[in-house]
């Protein structure tokens, strides 16, 4: 009979930050776990309240890794100062990628939405996305891996809504910590609990029929699926041949770097 992952449930409920949480207790290498208060994630920190600025403040943070384009900036605003952190945007999606499919997504009407999302198309997005990301922004995770080693502790990694971007983030990192995958996997899917999610809005004016559907075809792209997951440790499978291969040269993650990772980031 297979366990449960031990996942840790306990962390605040923040008023203008979605998706927070410290990844403190994952079951990782040796027998360790991730050490509680240095490695969190979140969704963006742009709508802070003085409340949540207070907290995050509190957290001792070295770095905040804010996973976003400049579109997205550009939409959501700025994250919040907090004093003596060091900001590290690392976009991890073009902004010229999608953005007319993005604008689709949040002014279009149901024809169009059932044009581009309709008979599992915006789940194939989301799977080919993250097999992007993998593949793609190799250099990227491995500045955010060598950085963690560095200096960069305790850190908080966030996106948007703190999903993809930041869950692709989240789970190279927890890799190499040697967490394993189903321990990942439940973590990354804990962004799907109704009070970590970012509400999709819809422009006003549309029968409750209409919403129903705009909410169905647009659902594969607002949750956390484990064939998402799965399509992005596929694609580091199918590129590298195994995991430790991908960290290694993939990545550029030397054993010495890796073991210093660990140290910072894991508890006996």
């Amino acid at each position: 009979m297979t366990q449960t992952p031990h996942v840790p449930s306990t962390e605040p409920e923040l008023a203008g930050v979605r998706n927070f949480r410290d990844l403190g207790g994952l079951p990782a290498a040796d027998g360790r776990r991730v050490r509680p208060g240095v490695l969190f994630r979140s969704g963006h920190l742009a709508h802070a309240t003085e409340e949540d600025a207070t907290f995050l403040s509190s957290l001792g943070l070295h770095t905040v890794f804010d996973f976003r384009n400049a579109a997205d900036i550009a939409l959501e605003g700025p994250d919040v100062t907090l004093a003596g952190v060091r900001n590290v945007n690392i976009p991890l999606s073009d902004p010229a990628d999608g953005t007319e499919f993005w604008q689709m997504v949040r002014e279009g009407g149901l024809r169009q939405l059932r044009s581009a999302l309709d008979g599992g198309r915006a789940a194939e997005r989301m799977a080919l996305s993250y097999r992007q990301i993998i593949t793609t922004r190799t250099a990227e995770h491995s500045r955010i891996l060598h950085s963690l080693a560095e200096d960069s502790v305790p850190a908080l990694m966030h996106c948007a809504a703190g999903k993809d971007r930041a869950g692709l983030s989240i789970a190279v990192t927890l890799l190499a910590l040697g967490v394993d995958r189903e321990a990942v996997e439940a973590d990354y899917l804990k962004s799907n609990a109704p009070h970590r999610r970012y509400p999709v809005r819809r422009p006003e004016g549309v029968t409750e029929a209409d919403a129903q559907e705009a909410a169905e075809l647009l659902s594969p792209l607002f949750e956390a699926r484990a064939e998402y997951l799965a399509a992005a440790f596929a694609a580091i499978e199918e590129r590298w041949g195994t995991q430790e291969r991908y960290l290694g040269e993939g990545l550029g993650l030397a054993p010495l770097t890796r073991e210093r990772l660990r140290e910072r980031l894991l508890a006996d």
